[in-house]
């Protein structure tokens, strides 16, 4: 095979996706353990040069790329105009010529090829990868005898193969040249590698049966069911975790949140594992080769992790602001986010019958608890979103993941009780209870029924973690309320039905523990 280069463009916008990429690139969606543009990376020869062109959320696929494949040869190309007048894939691609003066392969960032598919391939002439499926979604390719003759617009009903977005271009001097002829005449968005390829000559399809689109949401969903992770995470607009055998990546929108994770990490000390390296959306850790506690929890390990909390991170620590930040995030927090959700799907706040209960507005409940005997007798360290998906089992000892950034801006110090009732929380609502959807949400009805599968064995470790409060004289009732409370508060954070199901299940559980018992 002839010596090459592979071009990522990474600048668009990823409009298809929704929310998915509201604040960040398409590239950087998660597929399994990794984001896409890792799948793509780690498809070719360790020793291959990309050329990756920025635009849309450019920053976050840089500091990605640094922090996750630091061995490789990337060049980025900066794209100003991705969006909006002048802009175009072809216009992207263009800016990249100083940088790809050999062979070269275009690929595009929302295609997944099997791992060494390409180093079967003669990279001697010109050739376009042709698989199949509708039409609907991709162009198309006519060909006679192995040769492209058309490349069609979507929707074409008479066709050999769907271009899914990777080509070889052998002839890298008249790609160039075609590309700057087409861009002199035609100023529309829609130019792409596909209308130079229209223009240039021997031009071969090579066939290839297995490779995964990421470009829209139902592709990415078929994708998704193709390509699985090794760990349950749930959607979020505005941060993700990636997984590799030797470290994890956390991204954050909010660069704050970034860096107070960070600086967590020395106030947990040895309770979390150690820091690699961090960008201003980004920090990477080492990963930890340990059972994942939400995977093998029984109740003797659970027992044992009450322990090694209470002796080693709900440690009492000096904060004069503890019982103010405590007040916020319960109730203030608890306020905005019921506001968020009903804003969300224009709704009032009104009673509703759930599970045959008939059950008071939320605001009036909310008005009704006692938010001062929620709190915790003193400030401790704290993990925030103390989970088992969070939670690393060695033994006796566990290691801390996931940890969150802040009590109501405190990182010293928070209240042991909301780590209490976050684990209580999970105890009920597993992470892959939520991902697999075992859980049922009718709200159509006036008698809104929601309902959701429990463990056993997560039962019985719900009544050790009720031994635990009333041995250390915790009020188990208030861990209870500020459980419902957790879920209301998830429930402007997740798309529908997950959505739906948190804030009903929230309620109707606050009304239990507030009026029922």
């Amino acid at each position: 095979m002839a010596e090459y280069k592979v071009l990522l463009t990474t600048s668009g916008l990823g409009s298809r996706l929704g929310n998915l990429t509201k604040f960040t690139n398409k590239s950087l969606v998660r597929v399994g353990d990794k984001p896409a543009i890792s799948h793509i990376i780690e498809s070719y020869p360790q020793n291959i040069e990309f050329v990756v062109t920025l635009g849309h959320y450019g920053s976050h696929v840089k500091e990605y790329l640094t922090l996750a494949h630091p061995d490789k040869n990337i060049k980025f190309v900066e794209v100003e105009n991705y969006m909006g007048e002048g802009s175009s894939l072809l216009h992207s691609i263009s800016l990249c010529e100083e940088h790809l003066q050999c062979p070269f392969i275009f690929h595009a960032c929302d295609t997944i090829l099997p791992k060494n598919y390409i180093d079967e391939i003669d990279f001697d002439s010109n050739w376009s990868l042709g698989g199949h499926g509708d039409s609907s979604s991709y162009r198309t390719l006519n060909c006679i005898n192995g040769e492209i003759k058309s490349i069609n617009e979507k929707g074409e009903l008479n066709f050999d193969y769907v271009y899914i977005g990777v080509s070889g271009f052998y002839d890298y001097r008249n790609f160039w040249e075609t590309s700057k002829q087409i861009l002199s005449k035609v100023k529309t968005s829609d130019l792409s590698d596909c209308h130079v390829i229209r223009n240039m000559t021997n031009f071969t399809v090579k066939e290839i049966d297995e490779w995964y689109d990421i470009g829209n949401i139902d592709s990415l969903k078929r994708t998704r069911n193709n390509i699985k992770g090794t760990v349950h995470v749930l959607d979020k607009e505005d941060e993700n975790i990636f997984v590799f055998d030797d470290f994890v990546i956390k991204f954050f929108f909010n660069k704050k949140i970034c860096s107070d994770r960070v600086a967590r990490t020395k106030k947990l000390g040895g309770l979390v594992p150690k820091l690699i390296d961090s960008t201003e959306n980004f920090y990477k850790y080492e990963f930890v080769k340990a059972d994942l506690l939400a995977d093998v929890v029984t109740t003797e390990k659970f027992s044992n992790l009450l322990t090694w909390a209470n002796e080693k991170l709900w440690i009492e620590k000096e904060d004069d602001s503890f019982r103010e930040n405590a007040l916020s995030f319960y109730a203030e927090k608890t306020l905005k986010r019921i506001s968020k959700f009903l804003d969300k799907y224009d709704l009032e706040d009104k009673s509703d019958i759930i599970n045959s209960d008939t059950v008071p507005p939320l605001y009036d409940m909310i008005s009704s608890i006692d938010f001062d005997n929620l709190i915790g007798s003193k400030p401790t360290g704290f993990h925030g979103d103390f989970i088992l998906d969070n939670i690393l089992s060695h033994e006796k000892e566990f290691t801390l993941i996931d940890w969150r950034q802040d009590f109501n801006g405190s990182i010293d110090a928070g209240d042991m009780h909301y780590d209490i009732a976050k684990l209580n929380h999970n105890l009920t609502l597993t992470h892959k209870v939520l991902s697999d959807g075992l859980f049922t949400i009718d709200s159509k009805s006036d008698n809104i029924s929601c309902d959701v599968y429990i463990k056993k064995s997560n039962l019985d470790c719900k009544t050790k973690l009720k031994e635990f409060c009333l041995e250390n004289n915790i009020p188990y009732d208030g861990i209870e309320i500020l459980t419902s409370l957790i879920w209301i508060n998830m429930a402007p954070l997740h798309e529908h039905p997950l959505d739906m199901f948190l804030y009903y299940f929230g309620k109707h559980n606050l009304f239990l523990n507030l009026y029922c018992k």
